[in-house]
């Protein structure tokens, strides 16, 4: 504000002076007044005037949105359980031994059939998955099921009555996965778990 008045009246004296040296008659002492004072007044009211108006906001900063963070694609997920179920069926033979009608056999072909799937599923889950049990304890051991307990971890069977803190006995102490290390199967088709064998004779 200070800064518009200086600058109004540096060039109203200016204009001032000038039409005082020009076009002043020095008999015209009511004109002499009016070409000099006229500039300051027009200075003053122009000022004014512009000090009156609305002064314009200067625009606030839109933050840009943030986007939502974007989910793994479903393909993913869908390749890891089918690269997991690969690696069982190389190692153990899975899906073969799942697949199979075991009516015909005796419970001495399945048990020996059962113990290399075993020995094979095992090594191909302990080399891709590391896991630990949800809540340490042996089996038929009394644990407590404190408040604030995750239902989709621990399940509550029996009479469960009340509200927490639970007193049972361990029952199973479930898994939960710590790391997962399933190497990507490039150049395959994914939703092929074990390839056709063909012996040319």
């Amino acid at each position: 504000m200070l800064m518009n008045l200086l600058i109004a009246l540096v060039s109203a004296a200016a204009l001032a002076a000038g039409n005082y040296l020009v076009a002043v008659q020095p008999e015209c002492m009511a004109c002499a007044a009016w070409l000099v004072a006229g500039p300051f007044a027009l200075a003053l009211l122009l000022l004014a005037a512009l000090s009156r108006a609305p002064v314009a906001a200067p625009p606030r900063p839109v933050a840009a949105p943030v986007p939502p963070p974007v989910p793994p694609p479903a393909e993913v997920a869908e390749h890891g359980a089918l690269g997991l179920l690969a690696a069982l069926q190389a190692d153990g033979r899975l899906i073969d031994f799942l697949q199979e009608d075991l009516g015909p056999y005796d419970d001495q072909q399945v048990g020996g059939a059962a113990r290399d799937i075993h020995q094979g599923c095992q090594r191909a889950l302990r080399e891709r998955v590391t896991l630990e049990p949800v809540l340490a304890g042996t089996e038929g051991e009394a644990v407590t099921v404190e408040t604030g307990f995750d239902p989709a971890a621990i399940r509550l069977t029996g009479n469960v009555t009340g509200s927490p803190p639970f007193r049972g006995v361990l029952r199973h102490a479930g898994w939960r996965v710590k790391t997962v290390t399933l190497p990507a199967r490039r150049g395959q088709d994914p939703r092929v778990i074990a390839p056709a064998e063909v012996e040319i004779a």
